[in-house]
């Protein structure tokens, strides 16, 4: 008997599927992003997804799925959504995003930042930096030079001034460059990253992708 000749089609390799359903910790994601729409302030929009994704692995597979069902779902809150992690997001997670929306504004700048060092007696390097979108906000930044330099403590805060004043307190606050500051603080998550399970404040994992969108700011 003659058997027929069949075409092998070349092998395609897809990392996810379109439509692919979503994960449960996608899902919970999403769930806690649904007041989007109605957050005027770039910074509380940038705080709630920062926040929503505090506890959960966010690869590039969680943040593909997110994005596909985003993208294929029209809706006021997965539109904010996308233009918020087109801004948000670093590497081929933010291409992904920007590729569907742009980024949504008013654009970031960096601004100062101060450093004040008591490794010699309290065994931390304490760092302040400050941001502008329409008004000014600051991020301040406990780094433990006992445990090899990892970022122990984070906040956001509106109040500059006072959050500068109450650092002078702790300690001399020397000016340092954009660049200087964002390389300290790029070296302490990496290490964090690397040590997912030490123990931190809570602040520090819910204002992780913050951090992560002025590190890369601060380097252009």
């Amino acid at each position: 008997m003659s058997r027929k000749m069949r075409t092998r089609r070349p092998l395609v390799v897809v990392h996810r599927p379109q439509g692919t359903p979503l994960t449960p910790a996608q899902r919970r994601f999403l769930d806690r992003c649904r007041a989007l729409p109605q957050l005027a302030d770039p910074l509380d929009a940038e705080l709630t997804v920062s926040t929503a994704v505090s506890d959960l692995t966010a690869d590039e597979h969680f943040w593909a799925g997110v994005i596909d069902h985003a993208t294929t779902r029209p809706t006021r809150r997965n539109d904010r959504l996308l233009r918020i992690l087109a801004a948000m997001l670093t590497g081929r997670p933010r291409e992904w995003a920007a590729n569907a929306v742009p980024a949504a504004g008013p654009p970031l700048s960096a601004g100062d930042s101060w450093i004040c060092d008591r490794s010699l007696d309290a065994g931390y390097l304490a760092l302040l930096c400050t941001y502008r979108f329409t008004d000014e906000h600051a991020m301040v930044f406990l780094i433990d030079e006992l445990s090899g330099g990892v970022v122990r403590k984070a906040f956001v805060t509106r109040n500059v001034t006072t959050a500068r004043d109450r650092l002078a307190e702790q300690g001399h606050l020397h000016a340092i460059g954009p660049e200087a500051a964002h390389w300290l603080l790029a070296k302490s998550f990496h290490r964090l990253d690397r040590n997912p399970t030490l123990a931190v404040d809570e602040e520090v994992r819910r204002t992780r992708l913050l951090s992560g969108r002025r590190i890369a700011l601060a380097f252009g």
